[in-house]
């Protein structure tokens, strides 16, 4: 099954967005990300709707942060991008008529309730601004920019 790293990716951008003071093009973002500028800009729109991010047309536009990194979590990251599900594993089937079957899926569904409010309240206590923190202990730990960032 294929993962889905929209979450890691727009945490990306989005510290990258607080690091630069000129707006970010979707064709700019699209190409750090190695995708196409359509799938930006639907993407982008998600966390628009949410308040994360702004966008302006024309000359000198493109994406800007709508909010301090301060104010934004990883879980409203991840609502803003249709809160997709953490967990790739599953029950086969939601109507069981076997007690067994029906057994194995009550505790399947309850650990994994668990385990993703779990997560869901770690994402909400990390702000993108403890992600920059770490970012700039690591450039400065590094030496500074270089073009492998």
């Amino acid at each position: 099954m294929r993962l889905d790293s929209r979450l890691s990716r727009m945490l990306h951008v989005l510290v990258h967005m607080d690091s630069h003071e000129q707006r970010a093009t979707s064709e700019t973002i699209a190409g750090m990300l190695g995708t196409n500028p359509t799938v930006v800009r639907r993407t982008l729109a998600g966390l628009r709707e949410h308040g994360i991010v702004t966008a302006e047309r024309g000359p000198g536009g493109g994406w800007v942060l709508a909010r301090e990194l301060s104010e934004i979590s990883l879980l409203d990251v991840h609502r803003a991008l249709g809160s997709p599900s953490l967990f790739a594993i599953g029950v086969a089937d939601r109507k069981a008529k076997c007690l067994v079957e029906q057994a194995v899926n009550e505790r399947i569904d309850s650990a994994l309730a668990e385990a993703e409010a779990t997560v869901l309240a770690r994402f909400a206590a990390i702000k993108l601004a403890d992600l920059a923190a770490d970012f700039h202990r690591r450039l400065k730990a590094r030496g500074g920019w270089t073009h492998e960032l």
